[in-house]
């Protein structure tokens, strides 16, 4: 097959997830069109199969705004047309569905028949789409799309409750690719972090507010009254300067390190014993599962679709959002015993099997295949 993905280039889950939905299917043989306005965070090692297309968006003094959807849907017919593509995936609501709809109906015009995929990923549902000035169209773009999928079944939930969607919502799970995080830990970087063998807690996030990065903070201050421990900071964003503080104000800044974005996380998550995640929502957690993977359990809010990947009492613990003295206590309690935190390391990774690559990529293949036939059978 030949495949167009349109994504967001950033360390964000729906780029992530696009971005390595498009390799592993290059690996399998499928020839993979990237359009995006930059290359993606994780496209960074050559494949034969792999293709990136920039959207490049002329400026003039006409627009206060550049119009990036047109120039968006410009490019998906360029390189449809150009490249023969079968079919368009696209990740995020806002623009790329409503701009491949746009693209859709230019190729009509010239006998060319592609079907759409939308993949619907959190905020775009959540936040975004739930603005005025935006829900007609998210709404519009979406019941135009062949194919729906959402990547939990809360998001696909949360999807039919906030918008009149006229037609199914496939859920497909993110995943993970389980063999990329079976890395053993590097002793001298743990020994440089954790130079006493304390225990290593991680948050990896963007930053923003629903993140509520200072209830990391706060649930390690308290673990470290208790627990010799460090607590690293993976990615930056708007809300890391008032961590930064809370960390000096709660007298912990010394054990906290703040590193920064990384592309190679499974080198820190190795490292790490428990990963904390409090966020106000989750469409679905890939930064937890990813943490699984690695053997790493995950105190997280019970929020959006944590609950369906964090297992309650076996791969970590949940709590309700902002109930910092509950994170706090089971933290303690997991880190304190270490042939439970060992058993739930365990359980962690055993967990994060059921959503390997190599179960999640072949239902994406399966979806293609369904809609390339109707077209066959129509040709």
């Amino acid at each position: 097959m030949r495949i167009g993905i349109v994504c967001y280039p950033t360390f964000g889950g729906s780029g992530v997830l696009a971005t390595e939905l498009g390799k592993a299917l290059a690996d399998k043989g499928h020839q993979v069109h990237f359009i995006t306005y930059q290359q993606p965070v994780r496209l960074s090692e050559f494949n034969a199969n792999i293709f990136y297309h920039e959207v490049r968006v002329p400026t003039y003094p006409l627009f206060d705004y550049p119009p990036y959807e047109t120039a968006l849907s410009s490019t998906m017919v360029d390189v449809i047309v150009n490249n023969n593509i079968d079919l368009l995936h696209v990740h995020y609501a806002i623009p790329h569905a409503s701009a491949a709809y746009m693209a859709k109906k230019i190729l009509e015009k010239q006998g060319k028949i592609i079907p759409v995929i939308t993949t619907l990923h959190g905020t775009d549902i959540t936040l975004v789409g739930k603005d005025k000035t935006f829900a007609p169209v998210v709404t519009f773009s979406i019941n135009e799309s062949d194919a729906i999928t959402a990547v939990s079944q809360n998001l696909a939930a949360e999807t039919y409750r906030n918008f009149k969607i006229e037609k199914e919502i496939k859920v497909i799970q993110n995943f993970v690719d389980v063999k990329r995080f079976r890395k053993k830990p590097i002793d001298a970087f743990r020994r440089v972090i954790a130079p006493h063998n304390e225990k290593v807690i991680l948050h990896a996030s963007n930053f923003r507010k629903l993140k509520r990065v200072n209830d990391v903070v706060k649930v390690f201050a308290e673990i470290n009254k208790k627990v010799p421990s460090k607590l690293l900071f993976v990615g930056d964003g708007p809300e890391r300067p008032a961590a930064e503080s809370l960390a000096r104000e709660l007298g912990v800044y010394d054990e906290t390190r703040f590193v920064g974005r990384q592309e190679q996380i499974e080198e820190v998550l190795a490292i790490s014993d428990l990963f904390i995640l409090p966020s106000d929502y989750e469409s679905f957690g890939l930064a937890a599962l990813e943490a699984m993977a690695a053997g790493v359990p995950v105190i997280s809010s019970n929020a959006g679709g944590l609950p369906e990947i964090n297992v309650e009492g076996e791969t970590g613990y949940l709590a309700d959002v902002g109930d910092v003295d509950t994170m706090s206590k089971r933290a303690i309690e997991l880190l304190s015993d270490e042939k439970k935190l060992e058993r739930f390391k365990t359980k962690a990774a055993a967990h994060a099997r059921l959503y390997d690559i190599d179960t999640i990529v072949p239902r994406y293949e399966a979806l293609y295949n369904r809609f390339l036939q109707n077209i066959n059978s129509r040709v």
